[in-house]
């Protein structure tokens, strides 16, 4: 069956296309007189034919697509299905869409995929840029996007560097650590150890350099064996957690560097025989949904994803408004949230 066309709706109302277009778009602003009676016909023959506007002719029409793009590096880690969301929920109450990629930093095509998304059309792009901090190809592209004076916010840890004034959100986890370790060196904990499960080292300096600072100030020397490099997934935490529990002297506090991870090691530390907390604290970052339901609930810390996305949408639709005001930062805090799966050392360890 033929869909209908614009020309089908003026047919049918008997106006002119010219008129059908007004309409649909509310765009004469007095300039056109049309009647309350004209309009009525109108929506009455977009009704009976079912009339659906074709987006991308309206979109080259006022080069306008009503869509913005969305860059987050994993899409398995629930931390950025907040972000999204909350991206997606400001940007739905804004009359726009979502376009969601996710370039992981370690494969190979990223900035392939990077460049391909630049070539659609789009209103704005917002990204966790962590695939742009090691390729050169990949920040051209991104340059070739500013010289467009295409609206870019960039989500950032704080320690990743774009070479490129941008409007940007910044939320690290760094108060939030040196919050976590006082509270666990308080309850004397002195051997604590780091799972550091993420692709780009960098942005995870916010938790790991306060980790050292925190065992440095207390007079406590940072042991390399505590801190374990791996992947991102459920079972690099896993694999890193039992590394860490075979070793002569075992953690009796654990920091993973995000709740994935901690979930692996909640796992691995439950086929060692071991209890968390008796024997072994434990905790994470990012808040996910699953910490709060986890036996025992995690302790973890929250920059609130969804917060952040929200944020990213506000700091877009105002350059969008404003394109020649100057580079925006906003600060969102984290907060460091105890639950029961951290508490004093083990007695038969102090």
């Amino acid at each position: 069956m033929k869909r209908p066309t614009q020309a089908d709706v003026a047919r049918l109302a008997g106006v002119s296309r010219a008129t059908v277009s007004y309409v649909l778009n509310n765009q004469t602003r007095g300039r056109v007189p049309i009647s309350e009676e004209t309009r009525r016909r109108v929506l009455d023959a977009i009704a009976e034919l079912d009339y659906v506007p074709d987006a991308r002719a309206q979109a080259l029409r006022s080069g306008n697509t009503k869509t913005i793009g969305l860059i987050i590096p994993d899409i398995h880690n629930p931390h950025f299905w907040e972000m999204a969301d909350g991206a997606e929920q400001a940007a739905r109450a804004a009359g726009y869409d979502i376009l969601l990629s996710s370039i992981r930093p370690e494969d190979e095509h990223a900035k392939d995929i990077f460049k391909n998304l630049a070539r659609r059309r789009i209103d704005g792009l917002i990204m966790v840029p962590s695939f742009l901090y090691d390729s050169a190809e990949a920040q051209k592209t991104l340059a070739a996007l500013l010289k467009r004076r295409l609206p870019v916010v960039g989500i950032m840890s704080g320690h990743g560097h774009v070479p490129h004034k941008i409007d940007r959100i910044l939320a690290d986890y760094r108060d939030a650590t040196l919050e976590l370790m006082a509270r666990l060196l308080a309850w004397q904990h002195r051997r604590i150890g780091f799972v550091f499960g993420i692709a780009v080292p960098t942005l995870g300096n916010d938790r790991l350099v306060a980790y050292r600072e925190s065992l440095e100030a207390a007079g406590l020397p940072v042991d390399p064996n505590l801190i374990i490099q791996c992947g991102p997934t459920l079972e690099d935490g896993y694999q890193a957690t039992r590394q860490l529990l075979e070793l002569p002297t075992p953690p009796t506090a654990l920091l993973a560097i995000n709740d994935l991870l901690a979930i692996g090691a909640l796992r691995a530390i439950a086929d060692a025989g071991l209890r968390v907390p008796d024997d072994i604290s434990l905790a994470g970052y990012d808040d996910i949904p699953l910490a709060r339901y986890l036996v025992p609930r995690l302790t973890t810390a929250s920059k609130d994803g969804t917060k952040i996305g929200q944020e990213a949408i506000r700091l877009l639709l105002a350059r969008l408004e404003q394109p020649d005001s100057p580079p925006q930062e906003v600060r969102v805090p984290a907060r460091l949230i105890l639950r029961e799966s951290t508490g004093p050392v083990p007695i038969v360890e102090r």
